[in-house]
């Protein structure tokens, strides 16, 4: 077991689901924690995190960010299935080329970067896939793709001026306090426009956000030193148990009192519909997203769970929570704070 770390912290996008989590449990470590956010944020400040106004594109900001930092804990993204490559690739490359370059200038030791399994994206099944997988170098979808492009660079960055990076590939973060993956599967069936995708018999692996931040805790603390296994490599994270998908969602549907998902759309019709809203979407210069996309098709059809065997063996990740005792306690808390309004 490796020493505790004490350095100061800098975490970005800690406003976010995964963020503030990480924050919230480095602060109850007792570690000095600054978050880069776009705008000053009290309740962060109420637990005591020095908060810099900017974004991650903004060079100043971030070196004021990290100047004295141990450790940059990089969960900030711009996260989407739609949207122009350009505001993408600014966030999520740049701005990461932006962080990278101040860690060197300023001497921080250690970068943790949050990428996405969706890096690996290749259009078919990935059935306990490991990561050997290629990264994905066309998708119909810019943020895969840019993510991809940031986590070579990150990994490229191992060993430059002393620091060393490692990434890690959560997948479908969720639990209690979710804003995205839940309340989202929750309003689209109580509006009638979720569909069951392909077979409905496709296996996919999530993980609790509890067990996402335990891994990103001991990632950084398998930043020893050059010799880290860990150092300059990727790792999928995941609750170690695959569920069949559509199984997953009509039974936290029903349990929740709402109808489950029957309706269904075979994948071979679904391809061609979801490139059709997204020319759609582009003619007619549409805001938000289409309904389908060719990248939402895929995802909802096919399997995608992976081995978490390197994370086991470098970082020491075990998953705490179960997919049994995080749905019950999402469940409950749904409950608690009233479904209907689709809030976790």
């Amino acid at each position: 077991m490796s020493m505790p770390i004490t350095d100061p912290v800098v975490v970005t996008g800690g406003t976010g689901f995964l963020g503030r989590r990480i924050v919230e449990r480095l602060r109850g470590e007792g570690r000095a924690v600054t978050v880069l956010a776009r705008r000053p944020l009290s309740e962060l400040e109420a637990l005591g995190v020095r908060v810099i106004a900017g974004s991650i594109e903004d060079e100043g900001a971030v070196d004021q960010a990290v100047r004295g930092a141990g450790t940059v804990f990089h969960v900030a993204a711009k996260v989407g299935v739609w949207g122009d490559h350009e505001a993408f690739f600014r966030t999520n490359v740049l701005g990461t080329r932006t962080l990278l370059a101040a860690c060197r200038r300023h001497g921080v030791r250690r970068f943790v970067h949050t990428s996405t399994p969706s890096v690996v994206y290749n259009g078919r099944d990935l059935a306990g896939a490991d990561e050997s997988l290629p990264l994905t170098s066309a998708c119909p979808c810019a943020y895969p793709v840019t993510k991809a492009q940031a986590e070579r660079e990150v990994l490229a960055a191992n060993g430059v001026d002393g620091l060393l990076a490692v990434a890690l590939r959560p997948h479908l973060i969720w639990g209690r306090g979710d804003p995205h993956l839940v309340p989202r599967l929750l309003a689209r069936a109580r509006a009638g426009r979720l569909r069951i995708v392909g077979s409905g018999l496709n296996r996919v692996d999530m993980v609790h956000v509890d067990n996402a931040v335990d891994a990103h805790l001991l990632a950084e603390r398998a930043l020893v030193d050059a010799t880290s296994p860990a150092a300059g490599r990727a790792y999928f994270i995941t609750n170690g148990e695959p569920v069949v998908l559509w199984e997953w969602i009509n039974r936290l549907l029903e349990t929740l009192g709402e109808r489950p998902v029957t309706r269904r759309l075979g994948l071979g019709l679904a391809l061609p519909l979801g490139a059709a809203c997204e020319g759609l979407w582009r003619v007619l210069r549409r805001g938000g997203e289409p309904p389908l996309t060719r990248f939402v098709a895929s995802e909802l059809a096919r399997d995608h769970w992976f081995s978490i065997a390197a994370a086991r063996r470098d970082l020491g990740y075990a998953p705490r929570v179960s997919m049994a005792e995080g749905t019950a306690d999402l469940v409950a808390s749904l409950r608690g704070s009233g479904t209907r309004d689709g809030a976790a």
